[in-house]
């Protein structure tokens, strides 16, 4: 008994592993599809006393924020001058100054829809002069936890989401 169920399962076996046939047509082309190592997108604010020196940023459409992703929020502190034109200067939040006044933090937080950037200090925020209020350009990203780190540099992201600059989106806020 023993052998003959042996034998049928070997010669079933052995029947499906031979059937073939004709392959069918290629199927209908699939939706495009989703950057699951993550986006980024940037976004140029100015901080007021009329906006408590806060602005919300709704996440554009294109980004899904997952429980497990992180958000990373970089702060663009200056542009200099290279050999192959100028270079851009990130500095990953929250970013620290002393100022004449005292310290001025830039910092954020987030929701799955959108990411509050604001600053904080230990003195009045409306005597800031506009070098640290205006036109204040940042770079948010979502990326799965298991690619971000607590000290990644800007260069260091784009580079492990193989992403370059003509590909960040600017949104307008």
């Amino acid at each position: 008994m023993k052998n003959l169920i042996l034998f049928l399962a070997l010669s079933s076996g052995l029947i499906f592993t031979s059937c073939t046939g004709d392959p069918g047509p290629p199927g209908p082309q699939g939706e495009p599809g989703v950057n699951i190592l993550g986006q980024v997108f940037e976004v140029t604010v100015d901080f007021t006393p009329g906006n408590d020196f806060s602005r919300l940023i709704q996440f554009p459409s294109n980004v899904e924020v997952f429980e497990s992703d992180v958000v990373m929020v970089y702060l663009l502190e200056d542009v200099v001058q290279g050999n192959g034109g100028s270079i851009d200067v990130w500095s990953q939040l929250p970013q620290t100054f002393f100022v004449n006044q005292g310290t001025l933090v830039y910092n954020f937080d987030h929701t799955f829809l959108d990411v509050r950037l604001f600053l904080d200090g230990n003195f009045d925020l409306s005597t800031l002069g506009s070098a640290f209020t205006d036109d204040q350009t940042f770079r948010i990203a979502v990326v799965p936890s298991e690619f971000a780190s607590d000290h990644m540099s800007m260069n260091e992201l784009m580079r492990i989401l193989n992403v370059d600059d003509s590909q960040i989106e600017t949104i307008g806020n």
